[in-house]
């Protein structure tokens, strides 16, 4: 059978055009904090589907821009939006994984977890108004503790960052000068300090400054070897950043009642002895009605093998998967997406 040069031509551009297509990547773009996870599990995915992941760790706030603009397929938040946000932009979310910001320091003689701080405290130091490592307030924290006297030099994130609202959210529940003064957003008018881009710029400028301070997800902390602090819970207890911490603080969170608001939940400030006070959940945003649902139903394939198989792979970076609980919410939530072959 003969097959003339446009016919073949065109069959070639088409068997390209279908292959392309069978191995695009996802496009993603957002929040630094779930970074670490990500990364994992699209190295494992994509040798179990052939399917990658084209991820840009850009903050929260771009990420919420991008996905605004359409250039990707989903956005990554660690700032949920309001119902009335998602709606006015056609968008749903969805959590992921649970993990913890860590304050982490770079100070002299000080080995990891053997400072303890407050919230009250970490405010008073992100304001300015506690400026020296052997301050009274951090010495009645911290007794028998030699502390050097030295200057605290604040580093605090520069882009629009769901990690900065974390935190701000919690320095707002503990601190009525932080609320009253600062308060909470993804990008602060920041009293005091240096700034630096996604966790990674944090880590780093931490890691080369003596005397500093600043706060991460507890993965970067352990990829750069960095010191964290202990932190006074509300039950007043001294506990450590660990997936059991992490996971205590979690425990009260009611992910059926979440899923009636968009999954709209703040885990800081947590009741409980064992709950680490930074806690916090990062969301997918993509839209319920995709200008390209077939992106779009690529990124929930590729979470929902995140959600059901990646459990270990987000333990072993000292994240929280999320409750079985949780992931049959967020599942049944995809139903009202278009297109979502769920």
């Amino acid at each position: 059978m003969k097959m003339n040069t446009k016919a073949l031509m065109g069959a070639v551009a088409s068997l390209a055009i279908a292959a392309t297509a069978a191995v695009a990547d996802i496009t993603g773009a957002g929040a630094s904090f779930p970074f670490p996870i990500y990364a994992k599990w699209a190295a494992v995915y994509k040798g179990a589907s052939g399917v990658g992941l084209n991820y840009q760790s850009i903050g929260s706030g771009g990420g919420i821009a991008q996905i605004k603009a359409k250039t990707v397929a989903f956005g990554a938040t660690d700032k949920p939006l309001t119902p009335k946000e998602l709606a006015a932009s056609g968008l749903t979310q969805f959590p992921t994984v649970i993990g913890g910001v860590v304050p982490v320091i770079n100070v002299p003689g000080i080995k990891p977890g053997q400072l303890t701080l407050d919230g009250a405290t970490l405010a008073d130091i992100y304001q300015g108004k506690v400026a020296r490592w052997d301050d009274a307030a951090i010495k009645k924290l911290n007794p028998g503790l030699a502390l050097p006297s030295k200057s605290i030099s604040v580093v605090h994130r520069s882009d629009g960052s769901g990690t900065t609202f974390i935190f701000a959210t919690y320095l707002s529940r503990v601190s009525a000068s932080w609320k009253a003064d600062v308060g909470a957003d993804t990008a602060i008018d920041w009293p005091t300090g240096i700034g630096a881009k996604g966790n990674e710029g944090v880590a780093g400028n931490v890691a080369q400054i003596s005397g500093s301070i600043g706060y991460v997800e507890y993965a970067y902390a352990k990829q750069n070897h960095l010191a964290h602090v202990k932190m006074a819970n509300k039950a007043g207890q001294a506990v450590e950043p660990t997936v059991e911490s992490f996971r205590a603080a979690a425990a009260n969170a009611d992910w059926a009642g979440a899923a009636r608001d968009n999954f709209y939940i703040i885990l800081v400030d947590q009741p409980g002895a064992q709950s680490w006070p930074i806690t916090a959940t990062t969301y997918i945003l993509v839209y319920k009605n995709p200008p390209d649902q077939k992106a779009t139903q690529d990124t929930l394939k590729f979470f929902q093998w995140s959600l059901e198989k990646g459990d270990q792979l987000a333990l072993g970076l000292d994240y929280v998967p999320l409750p079985e609980s949780a992931v049959k919410a967020v599942e049944a939530s995809w139903k009202n997406i278009q297109g979502s072959g769920m």
